[in-house]
């Protein structure tokens, strides 16, 4: 089915500015005013360029509420205030016993709870004492636990010694891997104890981390006397996209474009990109321009995009066409948007008003004969954190069934996870620890992002995200490693112009100070890196043919 804008008079820029702001200050459900107002927004300042800016998405649409809520998500109460199983002081044995009066009620509250789940909770502590797996100095401050951190509380910068949530699901993930039964017991006690998806990031992390692991008990048929039942009961139920309302989901989507560079640095770069290839090539303005999206941005990526080829001083493409190939690429976390959700009819709507050609059709695949591409088109093809979602084998099979269409440009965003190696290393525990560790960058930058806010666009995007540990395909791999198959598959890298490095630094000045932009060496590549904290998130990368086929 193919979806089609009008074209009409051209409309100068400052037309097309007071036309905004007539919309802005007649649509009450303006999203300018809904984030300035909005207690888990970042304050920015809002461009010209920005998907706020434009009524693309607001105009027509039905009204909806875009403050930030309490979430009411789960149908299970939350665990955020249960007592601790495991107190701080009894995690040491450099530290005496307690000789307060408070030593009988601690004494009291682990006796009950071995009568609840039938786990001996000293041998629970001796165990990971002795092994070291938690430092129960937990978010490093000193102070006693009485309850689980807030839910801005980042866990002292991320710091490795603090970060006790891998230090007990990691070992767990190797005890199902062994069928380590009663070390998995122990482990999935102290985790149902401590998760809770309202708590700092660490108890956040313990959540999800939790429920991906008694999902792979029940996988691999471990029977550990229906303790992972237990704690799958006790584990607050998470919304993922699929699985949100509508309204929710939009809201959720613009609010982390609007606070988090996650996915809005890969946007920018891949925007400006396309652009600059226009420019370099004057005939190319006469051509209609062909983008095939193989993303997750659903829809959100291409209003700024559309605005910019609109103003260009030689007019836009006499056509824009538009594919949405999402099928192309397997399903994975952010890819699928809940069932009723169409971001069409908005983009079309909004391509009419700023007078902009615009055809919206879908594919199933990157095939000639699905795409019905034309020689008078220019091709650009923008994959962003799919073809990670795909088998190791079949990475290099997509990328050369991309060659073969002999795109102008290619963009590509994947997550960054390091160089994979071989062997052992490429297991169930290897694989669940990268994943955990890079959903703990998520959660802790959307703590920053949101200011700690316990909101319910919050809880969708980090439910979302924590579908990573439960998907199958090996963990993310480096940039390194695609470029490699990127040289092999036929494509050479181009370095990104100085109008998308200047679009990624106006993103990130937005954003958390903890989020940096860096580039490759110049000997090595051209890709430009998105880093929190010091560590490494994505990439994102420009790539042309080097050959012809």
């Amino acid at each position: 089915m193919i979806f089609e804008g009008g074209q009409g008079a051209k409309a100068s820029p400052n037309d097309h500015q007071e036309h905004c702001l007539m919309d802005w200050l007649e649509e009450p459900m303006c999203f300018i005013s809904s984030f300035l107002d909005d207690p888990c927004a970042a304050a920015s300042t809002s461009t010209p360029n920005e998907i706020t800016s434009c009524e693309w998405w607001a105009k027509g649409q039905e009204q909806y509420d875009m403050t930030c809520t309490t979430p009411s998500l789960s149908s299970t109460p939350s665990t955020a205030n249960s007592p601790q199983l495991l107190p701080q002081a009894e995690f040491s044995r450099k530290r005496k016993k307690p000789t307060s009066s408070t030593t009988g009620k601690t004494t009291a509250a682990i006796q009950d709870k071995q009568r609840t789940v039938g786990v001996p909770g000293k041998k629970v502590q001796e165990e990971l004492v002795e092994e070291g797996e938690v430092n129960m100095k937990l978010a490093g401050t000193g102070r006693k636990v009485q309850g689980k951190g807030g839910p801005g509380a980042s866990s002292n910068g991320g710091s490795k010694e603090t970060r006790w949530a891998e230090k007990l699901l990691n070992p767990c993930a190797t005890a199902i891997e062994a069928a380590n039964v009663s070390r998995v017991r122990h482990l999935l006690c102290v985790l149902q104890e401590l998760q809770s998806l309202s708590g700092d990031v660490n108890h956040r992390l313990a959540a999800y981390g939790l429920r991906a692991l008694v999902n792979r008990l029940l996988f691999t048929g471990i029977s550990i006397s229906n303790i992972g039942g237990a704690a799958a009961a006790t584990t607050e139920a998470a919304v993922t996209f699929v699985t949100s309302e509508t309204r929710l989901f939009r809201s959720a989507l613009i609010k982390f474009h609007e606070v988090s560079p996650w996915f809005a640095l890969p946007n920018a770069l891949a925007n400006a990109s396309i652009l600059q290839t226009l420019a370099r090539d004057p005939s190319r303005c006469a051509k209609s321009l062909r983008v095939v999206d193989v993303g997750v941005s659903h829809g959100l990526q291409w209003p700024t995009f559309l605005d910019a080829i609109a103003r260009r001083p030689e007019g836009g493409p006499p056509l824009v066409r538009l594919t949405v190939a999402g099928a192309a690429a397997p399903p994975g976390p952010f890819s699928v948007s809940p069932p009723g959700y169409d971001f069409r009819s908005h983009l079309l709507r909004y391509a009419k008003s700023i007078n902009l050609n615009l055809q919206i059709d879908d594919a199933n695949d990157l095939e000639p004969s699905s795409l019905a591409l034309r020689r008078d088109e220019t091709l650009v093809i923008c994959t962003q954190f799919r073809i990670c979602h795909r088998n190791v084998d079949d990475r290099m099979a997509f990328l050369r069934s991309m060659r073969k269409l002999e795109p102008d440009l290619l963009v590509l965003s994947e997550i960054e996870g390091g160089r994979c190696s071989g062997g052992a290393d490429n297991g169930y525990p290897a694989a669940f620890a990268k994943k955990a560790e890079l959903l703990w960058r998520f959660l802790d930058s959307t703590s920053a992002a949101f200011r700690g806010k316990d909101c319910s666009e919050r809880r969708v995007m980090e439910g979302e995200a924590a579908r990573v540990l439960e998907t199958a395909e090996p963990a993310a791999e480096g940039r390194e490693r695609w470029q490699e198959r990127m040289a092999a598959a036929g494509f050479e890298e181009e370095a990104f112009g100085e109008e998308a490095m200047e679009a990624g630094k106006a993103i990130l000045r937005k954003c958390d100070g903890n989020w940096e932009m860096r580039t490759a060496s110049p000997a090595a590549a051209e890709a430009v890196a998105l880093w929190w904290k010091g560590q490494p998130v994505s990439f994102c990368s420009l790539w042309k043919p080097n050959r012809p086929m």
